[in-house]
């Protein structure tokens, strides 16, 4: 099961009534208010008795308490020291008050094992609103330590797969001090949350094939979910993408008599073919994959960490990956825009470099060519922009 333990203040019937009048997804139409959102934290397997406690005394004083709901997933590596997702639900105070009472349990505990380390606060972030968290030159991230006093790092982005796109922002700090800098980061999280909602009827929806079901992520039917974009209300077209691999991984892309290439392509349900060889001195070699938006997601993105996994790409490199897609003719100069505003804003929100080549000529199917580089993530959400906005401008051409 997905769940080692969840546990709520609130009966079963309260819930419902609760959840009613909170709107969570899955009980009543409309999105779930801004109190709402969680607050996801690491804690280590060895501390999970001790949160929990003898026939779960500990953690239903801890929601008495706080009045929070806690979740203690399953989903993470094996063995005791393992770090198990916990997600707490409540409003942003109830959520402050309930990670200072799990901090200082696991303290205690870890004093009792005499662990000479002291225990910081792993604080899950979903990578959309890392950029905003960070800040400018890390301008932001400067500015909630010296507020608080804590030190605050992040994980790389190199470090997302296929079924984690969270990156991990750990504090450090005293107690007291690293839930200051919760509140303030919890802050800016959920800002960017709302800025988020806000702008849906202005822009597209940042990445649609984004199910955290899908992905493994998800809560059950009955009780609230994490927050996510949503899902295609209509049947998705096809995309075909043009990513280029180093050629030295085509063998291990492919594997042994195409078994690897095989599984990946039932895995995505994309069809993924390796291109033949133009030019023989070439470093780089033409994966086209064909199919919808969410085959295009987990096929690239288990490419990517395909890559990763054998060593293919070296660190500098990982922020570089290059994938071309094609638009018609005429859409080049909107994906554009007036001096570049809109190609600017695309690159802004993806973290990844746009380029259409100028001068090229449309090819038979009268299109050109967009060139797109990045990491995995602001790559694949770059090419999902720009072809959502071409499906757009071809809606306004049938009206």
């Amino acid at each position: 099961p997905e769940f080692l333990f969840i546990l709520t203040s609130q009966q079963p019937c309260e819930r419902r009534r609760h959840a009613l009048r909170q709107g969570w997804p899955g009980v009543a139409a409309g999105q779930r208010p801004h109190s709402d959102f969680p607050l996801r934290i690491l804690v280590p397997g060895h501390f999970v008795g001790a949160l929990i406690g003898k026939e779960g005394a500990t953690i239903r004083h801890l929601t008495k308490q706080t009045q929070a709901k806690i979740y203690i997933h399953r989903r993470g590596s094996a063995g005791a020291t393992a770090e198990k997702p916990v997600t707490i639900h409540s409003t942003p105070g109830n959520c402050s008050a309930a990670c200072k009472m799990i901090l200082e349990i696991m303290q205690k505990e870890a004093q009792a094992m005499k662990l000479p380390e002291e225990i910081p606060l792993k604080i899950l972030v979903h990578n959309n609103f890392v950029s905003r968290l960070i800040g400018k030159g890390g301008w932001t991230r400067k500015k909630i330590e010296r507020d608080t006093g804590a030190t605050i790092t992040v994980s790389p982005l190199w470090d997302l797969t296929l079924h984690t796109l969270d990156r991990t922002v750990t504090v450090q700090g005293s107690i007291e001090t690293c839930i200051k800098a919760e509140k303030e980061i919890m802050r800016r999280i959920r800002k960017s949350y709302k800025d988020d909602l806000a702008d849906r009827n202005l822009h597209t929806h940042l990445i649609p094939e984004l199910n955290w079901n899908i992905l493994g992520l998800g809560f059950p039917p009955e009780e609230p979910v994490m927050p996510s974009y949503p899902l295609f209300e209509q049947q998705p077209e096809c995309e075909t993408v043009f990513l280029f691999i180093p050629a030295s991984a085509v063998g291990a892309i492919i594997g042994k008599d195409g078994q690897h290439i095989q599984q990946l392509s039932r895995f995505a349900g994309a069809t993924i073919k390796i291109a033949p060889v133009i030019e023989p001195d070439s470093k780089l070699r033409t994966v086209i994959i064909t199919g919808p938006p969410e085959a295009q997601f987990k096929a690239q993105g288990r490419l990517y960490g395909k890559l990763i996994e054998e060593n293919l790409l070296e660190p500098e490199e990982q922020m570089k990956l290059e994938a071309h897609i094609k638009v018609p003719s005429w859409a080049a100069g909107r994906i554009v825009g007036r001096g570049g505003k809109t190609v600017c804003e695309l690159q802004r929100l993806t973290n990844a470099q746009v380029v259409i080549p100028r001068g090229q000529l449309p090819d038979e199917n009268d299109e050109v060519v967009v060139r797109i580089f990045g990491h995995f993530y602001g790559c694949r959400l770059a090419q999902q922009k720009i072809q959502e906005l071409v499906a757009q401008l071809r809606r306004q051409q049938l009206q």
